[in-house]
């Protein structure tokens, strides 16, 4: 009752929605005895239990009915007020969540967009990238086929110049010398072999370059393929509205997860990776003119010893054509003295047929004279003139003799000499068969210097 009676004393305020009046409070009733309860003295019959003196009954008196229903509409007020401010302040908390969450939302779409605008900046800076490495690549690759083909080209010019030098090695007798075409050739086998084991080097080198490349180029696809994917996520993500039917929930899903990188990271990671593809697309472009260099410094110096060689080949030549016109020119000069020392043989064979004659008349004239009888056997100047001229006739034998046998010497020599010509002219005619149908004519198949420069 106290309580009742407590909140019968607060003043009562509207705060509904409504401006809705709160219930009056009910009239005071009059108790004469107001610590006693109101009794009725009246005549009621027979005793049946009520109290009528002085004594509280079961019953409520009509203040107490009137305050008891005067609680019931306040507490019914209050609880109604309580209520529409709650509706109220839930409408106001729903309007300003409800705001506060397009808003958040509208913000987040809005990062996923730049972000998607960030991963769609680098996936087209790593798809750039992996286009001008596929292209570095494929450029490579056709100058490493150029050394693949140059050195496959110096296999003529090694063949060319080895059979060369077996082929001189047939030379016979003093030609067989070390001249400048021997040392040319030699120095054009040492070309060739340091030339193949530069194109050699090379090659390898492009093959490790080439190798870096596409490892650069995977590690860009792989870092595209996740922006990919990415990209795919956040504009799947930035497109997603409330009214779409693919959402659920996801319990945990509001966390960051340990391995997470930051965007410096991030940015940071794609960097690097286009950092290092540029840097080994640099150094590719840096050893394709290396290449280049190289073809060009090899195919030059192939080609000026191949002409150093054949300029040694023709001076050589025409020095062994001199000699062998030298030589023949001799040889017939030997030939025509043979000739003539034959003749010169011939007539002092037949000077010393024509002494036979006169030396068996002399003989035969003293052998006749021996005959003489006694002092007919005198020394007289007859027979003195017919010793004389015995002696002299034998002394003319002699002489033609010793002059026909320095001419049968001579004729010797003479023949010596034209065998030693004619074998010498052989040799040489052998020397310059080998340098101009062996070698010159193998020469000319030696490769241009395009072909050296791997472009064919």
């Amino acid at each position: 009752m106290a309580a009742i009676a407590s909140e019968q004393m607060m003043p009562a305020t509207a705060t509904l929605a409504s401006r809705e009046i709160p219930p009056d409070p009910p009239l005071p009733a009059v108790n004469p005895n107001p610590d006693m309860e109101m009794t009725y003295t009246g005549n009621t019959g027979n005793d049946m239990g009520i109290s009528t003196m002085g004594f509280r009954s079961a019953k409520y008196n009509p203040s107490e009915w009137h305050e008891t229903n005067y609680a019931k509409y306040y507490q019914s007020f209050v609880d109604r007020d309580n209520a529409e401010r709650v509706i109220h302040e839930s409408k106001r908390t729903e309007k300003e969540t409800q705001e506060t969450t397009n808003k958040t939302q509208a913000e987040a779409t809005k990062k996923l967009a730049e972000s998607a605008k960030n991963i769609e900046f680098w996936k087209f800076e790593l798809n750039r990238e992996i286009g001008d490495v596929i292209d570095e690549t494929e450029l490579l690759l056709a100058q490493k086929k150029r050394l693949e083909n140059a050195l496959r080209a110096t296999e003529v010019p090694l063949h060319i110049a080895t059979d060369n030098l077996n082929c001189r090695q047939r030379r016979q007798g003093l030609d067989l010398v070390q001249d400048d075409v021997e040392i040319s050739l030699l120095k054009e086998v040492e070309i060739i072999n340091n030339v193949q084991d530069l194109l050699k080097n090379t090659i390898n080198q492009c093959e490790k370059q080439i190798r870096l490349n596409r490892d650069a180029k995977q590690n860009l696809e792989m870092d595209w393929s996740d922006k990919k994917e990415a990209l795919e996520i956040e504009s799947k993500s930035g497109a997603l509205r409330n009214h779409h039917t693919n959402k659920q929930f996801h319990d945990g899903a509001a966390k960051f997860e340990e391995i997470q990188s930051t965007p410096e990271s991030w940015a940071q990671f794609t960097h690097d990776n286009i950092a290092r593809a540029e840097h080994e697309r640099m150094a590719s472009i840096q050893l394709r003119t290396l290449v280049d260099n190289v073809l060009e410094d090899t195919s030059r110096d192939m080609r000026e010893q191949a002409d150093q060689v054949d300029c040694n080949f023709n001076k050589r030549l025409t020095e062994m054509e001199d000699a062998k016109v030298k030589l023949e020119e001799n040889l017939n000069k030997v030939v025509k003295q043979i000739t003539s020392q034959e003749k010169n043989i011939a007539e002092l064979q037949q000077s010393i047929r024509d002494k036979e004659d006169p030396l068996k008349v002399a003989q035969t004239r003293l052998y006749n004279r021996t005959y003489r009888p006694g002092v007919e056997l005198c020394r007289d100047p007859a027979q003195y003139h017919l010793v004389g001229e015995v002696n002299e006739i034998q002394q003319s034998v002699d002489a033609l003799k010793q002059k026909l046998n320095d001419a049968e010497n001579s004729l010797k020599d003479l023949q010596d000499n034209r065998m030693a010509l004619e074998k010498e002219i052989s040799c040489k005619k052998n020397s310059i068969f080998i340098d101009r149908e062996k070698c010159l004519t193998v020469r000319n198949r030696f490769p241009s210097r395009t072909k050296l420069q791997g472009y064919q």
